[in-house]
């Protein structure tokens, strides 16, 4: 990825933050027919000792050949994005001498597909993603709510997946070559005037307003 110096973000803390606030990974991996992808959403696990970028863990189905892959495979997510119009920038009103882009804030982590074929820690790992994206929820469903039966069914037609990660990327492209003045203005301008989502983009941009 091509990484500006002042668009690197390497804080192991701020990466990681990104992956649980967006945790669908597009999994890029390379087979005999070429480059391929798949979407998966993915929970990622702290760091330790043994894994000091974490590991992040997941599942695929059987008929997926993604498992059987044993290369390095990549993992992007992707965080707040939005078009920014040359209208938020101080210099349109005094020279004209503005063009559009486009902000973003995104995360890729490398790793090696590991299999996890324990019944018992393959449960382990389909109710810890569970609870992870129930919590928010008023009446959390739970793995135990359905019957044993189906939920044994079903993991036979999926394969646990967990990839300890031995590197992470982050390139956040929020206006960092702008002066703090427009970069201000473009975060309360894409609160203000942009759809809702890019309120997450501004949140993330006014946050870097006060970073050293």
């Amino acid at each position: 990825m091509y990484q500006p110096a002042h668009f690197i973000e390497n804080r192991l803390e701020v990466l990681q933050q990104l992956i649980a606030a967006h945790p669908l990974a597009c999994l890029v991996h390379h087979d005999e027919h070429g480059l391929d992808a798949d979407y998966l959403p993915m929970l990622l696990s702290a760091p330790t000792a043994a894994a000091p970028f974490g590991t992040l863990r997941g599942h695929v189905a059987r008929n997926n050949p993604l498992w059987k892959n044993q290369d390095q495979v990549m993992l992007l997510f992707q965080g707040p994005s939005a078009y920014i119009t040359p209208s938020w920038y101080a210099e349109k009103k005094l020279n004209g001498a503005v063009v559009p882009t486009y902000n973003y804030a995104v995360v890729q982590a490398y790793g090696r597909i590991q299999l996890v074929e324990d019944p018992a820690v393959f449960l382990a790992l389909l109710t810890d993603l569970t609870q992870h994206f129930e919590t928010p929820r008023s009446q959390p469903w739970q793995v135990s709510d359905a019957p044993p039966d189906y939920i044994r069914n079903l993991m036979n037609e999926i394969i646990g997946i967990e990839i300890t990660l031995t590197r992470l990327s982050g390139k956040w492209k929020t206006s960092q070559n702008k002066s703090l003045q427009n970069r201000s203005h473009i975060a309360v301008s894409l609160r203000d005037d942009a759809p809702v989502a890019a309120a997450d983009l501004a949140d993330l941009m006014e946050r870097q307003l006060f970073e050293p």
